[in-house]
């Protein structure tokens, strides 16, 4: 099935409009963002600063130090402190993750319950949009802006933790694995978040309950994030890439879950 670029061109500029044109729905796209990378800085930041010698000591902190060492060797000349900071440094692209989860949260459940309680939904329906362009051009138009605003987000971290003195260690943060997870993880999670988010706000009869599909996707990438600062698992770029490919793959599932769970007439009817 090919899409109709035309009918995918108008749901985008169509929801673009309206998410712009609200001052508050433009501040929670782009600075959500940036208070999350801030919050990061802070986290890595403040941490070493309480943390004592026996936290750098400890059998977790080893371990996953170990494990750091084993995918970066360079990291062996390093004093034990910066290990540490490199160590929190390097979770940052997972925490990235976390900027169009929050956002598919806060928007794409919200998308179609709005329209369907205002009835602006049905002269949509009413077109030969096909159910799948809609649903695909609902997560896209929020999923882009989200995924720019990652690559910003990303740009600023860099030069905040290069602000911040940890300039030198930049080059141990900034490996394969980081490029993978930034321009190919964090599309397919972006997209992820708003097909649930759609899909959800699809089948509820009000925004809240359109919420809890997005929900689902954070509490994995927080165990990303759980599983790699312990040292339980390090992501090579191998298996970064094996996660983009299972979570691609996983794009196109929801999608045709979506298509069927969308009740076109359904909507139609009990909506008027």
């Amino acid at each position: 099935m090919s899409p109709n670029l035309k009918r995918l061109r108008n749901i985008l500029g169509k929801e673009w409009q309206v998410m712009f044109s609200s001052l508050n729905s433009a501040l929670f796209v782009t600075l959500l963002p940036v208070l999350i990378v801030a919050q990061a800085l802070f986290y890595i930041w403040v941490i070493p600063q309480f943390a004592g010698e026996g936290v750098l000591t400890s059998s977790i902190v080893q371990n996953a130090l170990g494990k750091l060492g084993e995918a970066l060797p360079s990291l062996a000349g390093f004093p034990v402190d910066e290990q540490f900071q490199v160590l929190l440094l390097l979770q940052f692209n997972f925490f990235l993750l976390l900027v169009p989860t929050m956002i598919a949260i806060g928007s794409a459940a919200f998308s179609i319950v709005e329209e369907k309680q205002t009835r602006s939904l049905e002269p949509l329906l009413a077109t030969p949009v096909r159910t799948w362009e809609l649903l695909l051009g609902k997560a896209f138009s929020g999923a882009i802006p989200a995924l720019l605003m990652t690559w910003v987000c990303a740009g600023i971290f860099l030069t905040g933790a290069a602000g911040l003195g940890w300039g030198h260690l930049l080059g141990l943060v900034v490996t394969p694995a980081w490029f993978i997870t930034l321009f190919f993880l964090t599309p397919a999670v972006a997209v992820l978040s708003f097909m649930l988010g759609v899909m959800g706000s699809s089948r509820a009869r009000d925004a809240n309950s359109a919420q809890y599909l997005a929900l689902l996707v954070v509490l994995p990438v927080l165990a990303l994030i759980a599983v790699q600062v312990t040292g339980m698992l390090w992501f090579t770029p191998l298996l970064t890439l094996a996660l983009g490919l299972g979570i691609s793959a996983l794009d196109l599932l929801t999608l045709r879950v979506a298509v069927r769970l969308f009740q076109r007439e359904t909507i139609l009817v009990q909506w008027r």
